[in-house]
């Protein structure tokens, strides 16, 4: 069975645009990107949209659906009434390219900016072992497709354009936490953390797991324990203490 929906398709580039109305056949058990591929092949051939897998796992085809950000190809169309208008725009927190896609370049340049895995001097890869607990601990945070969203939603990188330089944002602070838990990593990530990649900036509104289409924690399980070990290194008298000692001892 299938109905005409009204959808309204932001259209421009860098320099503006605004939103085009359509109307566009809709088909049983069909997703937003189906429509969107749709409009392209029947009424808007140049539109630009980003996607790759269709199947929910390269995270490519992130836009905001009205005003919430999602994939395109994990919104089905049974989401909504054939009444509803289905407005469609690109993620707002990054510079658009064209119509739907944006540069999300960003998030890139903060993925290089965190060191990676340091394991312990004179332990060779094929010799690392870890318990089975501290292997699933971080597993969750493997799901991430890096589709972005938790970085747009974040209002730290959202509304506040000069925090860029300093936060990281969800999806990296994650990573960084990630990095933390593993029992043979050796570098200090709490401090780095927090000078150097901004976890103090975030108020854990909890507005990047609501939008995360793997369902990974990020607030729970990463960012308020990194908070939590921040604050016990800063704060805890004993923490503190045994600090001083062990930098004794290494002298």
């Amino acid at each position: 069975m299938s109905y005409a929906a009204h959808f309204r398709v932001w259209r421009g580039d860098a320099g503006g645009g605004e939103l085009q109305d359509f109307s566009v056949e809709v088909n049983e058990g069909e997703v937003v990107l189906d429509i969107i591929h749709r409009l392209q092949a029947t009424q808007a051939g140049d539109l630009a949209v980003r996607w790759n897998c269709k199947a929910g796992k390269c995270g490519s085809c992130s836009a905001e659906i009205n005003g919430r950000p999602r994939l395109l190809c994990m919104t089905r169309m049974s989401t909504f009434t054939e009444a509803d208008t289905i407005t469609v725009t690109p993620l707002r927190a990054f510079p658009v390219i064209r119509d739907l896609v944006t540069d999300v370049s960003f998030n890139y340049v903060k993925a290089r900016e965190i060191p990676a895995f340091a394991p312990p001097k004179g332990v060779a890869a094929g010799d690392y072992r870890m318990e089975q607990i501290d292997v699933e601990r971080s597993q969750e945070f493997r799901k991430c497709i890096e589709c972005f969203l938790c970085q747009n939603v974040c209002h730290v990188v959202r509304d506040h354009e000069d925090n860029k330089d300093s936060f990281a944002g969800p999806r990296y602070l994650m990573r960084i936490a990630e990095l933390d838990m593993h029992p043979l990593d050796e570098m200090d990530r709490t401090k780095q953390a927090q000078d150097e990649h901004g976890l103090g900036y975030c108020n854990i509104t909890k507005c990047c797991t609501e939008v995360c289409p793997e369902h990974i924690k990020i607030t729970d399980n990463a960012l308020i324990p990194m908070k939590e070990r921040v604050v016990d290194r800063k704060f805890d008298p004993l923490v503190w203490l045994g600090s001083r000692i062990r930098r004794r001892e290494n002298v």
